[in-house]
């Protein structure tokens, strides 16, 4: 019996398996397709945008070198100005624009902007990290059944049976696992059919370069030749069985691009829709959802795979830890509790550009006000932190401001970062006043603490923090230290002292 069960070999899946396997936990990945690599994944109809705060999940894992092996900063230098900065329903942001003073805990990092890659690099990335940690992958597995007894669950595929003491589905929006153990799943229905393609064009000239909203929809014209976007306010009519053909896709084409562009030929093509809907739980019993299989929405602004990384970065640790039985299985309530929130406002969001894009009288005038909005810094650095997921903070209750956010690179004298002392996934300590009782109370879980101390380059005005694995901030001190504090903080997070 493996301790975890993971269906799916995406990247979410992937990433999960890694953390789970990095404290000790024995894993397996059943994935329904035969082979990792596809045309969909590579570029240029597998390119996938990674936010700064997934960038900085695949750097505090040692894996950022092996996604971009040119990533480096100059540690002695101030933040540069944010550079990559997205678009909200196709209206992009102006990276001038944005008030760099008003990013708030913002050092220099390896990750501080997002980046370009495909998912293909990706999931190689993240499945050599996996198969080096121990975990097992299947690949041609098909789970048709899902069943929970007592201390543990079984996952079927037709014959085959594999038990495990938890299963968790990263298996896309369309998830087996979601349904068979009987998750909730609601939200709202369709408001367009939008397709990727790579495309034969004779008169590519005719077709704008980038995101153009129409009156009847938007299109987007990619790097890549013949590499188009189209979103078709159809009300999500099209079957979607059948890729789409040339014949289709020219008349969609024309239809919201106002042209009479020429589409000759079909390279490869899919289609998806705008449905928004979210698990009313990540956790029935012994079986968790992650990534799209707990909550489904457009592909607008990028979001879906950052949410996916997100979710298994705050999973990981905390499953791990009930595994270990370093902690009781309430644990794992705070991931719902954390993450649910996070999924249901990028939902909204999506919902938002929608609503924006709707080909109706409505549209042009909030259009017109979000352009508006983006022309200001106020508006501009919002979108820009939303994007990249900077703005996210998780209620630790604690209503002071750094607590509950991701930690910034924070940086000892001796050029020892805090994204490098993540690389095991334990929590740590940094110590910038070498307080002696703190040392002492962070020894009390040595396994699970990983205690540091050293004046900093830039200790934002704290004497003291304690970073969860999954690099949130959990409990800062700014003046003398609260040793009850710590250790409340320290026992709701890593279960009770080892000592």
């Amino acid at each position: 019996m493996h301790d975890v069960v993971i269906v799916g070999a995406g990247p979410v899946g992937l990433f999960l398996a890694g953390e789970l396997a990095l404290a000790g936990c024995s894993v397996l990945v059943l994935e329904r397709e035969a082979e990792p690599h596809s045309p969909w994944r590579v570029m240029p109809l597998g390119m996938r945008g990674l936010s700064a705060g997934s960038v900085e999940a695949f750097y505090r894992r040692g894996m950022l070198e092996s996604l971009m092996p040119e990533a480096s900063f100059a540690p002695d230098a101030a933040a540069p100005p944010p550079r990559a900065v997205g678009h909200f329903a196709g209206m992009m942001l102006d990276p001038g624009v944005i008030d760099a003073g008003a990013l708030r805990y913002r050092l220099p990092s390896p990750a501080l902007e997002g980046m370009m890659t495909s998912l293909d690099a990706v999931e190689t990335v993240l499945a050599e990290r996996a198969v080096k940690l121990g975990v097992q992958i299947r690949r041609g597995i098909t789970v048709t059944g899902v069943e929970q007894a007592g201390d543990g669950v079984l996952a079927r595929a037709g014959e085959q049976v594999f038990p495990a003491r938890w299963l968790v589905g990263c298996d896309g929006g369309r998830s087996a696992v979601r349904r068979l153990a009987g998750f909730d799943f609601a939200g709202t229905q369709a408001q367009f059919t939008g397709y990727i393609a790579h495309v034969d064009i004779d008169d590519l000239e005719k077709l704008r370069p980038g995101f153009n909203l129409t009156p009847e929809g938007m299109y987007l014209r990619m790097f890549v030749p013949g590499h188009i976007g189209i979103m078709d306010f159809d009300g999500g009519a099209y079957d979607r069985t059948q890729p789409p053909g040339a014949e289709h896709l020219q008349e969609v084409l024309r239809r919201v691009s106002g042209t009479d562009v020429t589409v000759t030929g079909v390279r490869l093509a899919s289609s998806f829709t705008d449905r928004a809907k979210q698990a009313s739980a990540y956790r029935r019993g012994r079986v968790l959802l992650a990534g799209d299989a707990a909550h489904i929405h457009s592909p607008l602004g990028g979001q879906g795979l950052n949410l996916g990384i997100g979710d298994a970065m705050n999973l990981g640790w905390k499953l791990a830890s009930v595994v270990r039985g370093s902690a009781a299985e309430g644990l794992l309530d705070s991931y719902t509790a954390e993450r649910h929130p996070v999924g249901a406002r990028v939902l909204d969001w999506s919902r938002a550009q929608v609503a924006v894009m709707r080909p109706d009288p409505y549209a042009p005038a909030l259009q017109a006000l979000v352009r508006d909005l983006l022309g200001t810094g106020e508006g501009t650095t919002y979108v820009y932190e939303r994007l990249n997921g900077t703005s996210l903070r998780y209620d630790l209750g604690d209503d002071r401001p750094l607590v509950g956010r991701n930690a910034p690179d924070l940086r000892l004298a001796d050029g020892t970062a805090l994204g490098d002392l993540l690389r095991e996934g334990l929590g740590v300590v940094l110590d910038f006043s070498g307080d002696r009782a703190l040392h002492a109370a962070a020894g009390r879980w040595p396994s699970r603490i990983r205690y540091v101390a050293g004046p900093a380059r830039d200790d934002l005005g704290l004497r003291a923090v304690l970073v969860r694995p999954d690099g949130f901030v959990a409990w800062i001190a700014e003046n003398d230290s609260d040793r009850a504090a710590f250790e409340k903080s320290a026992g709701r997070w890593f279960g009770s002292p080892e000592r």
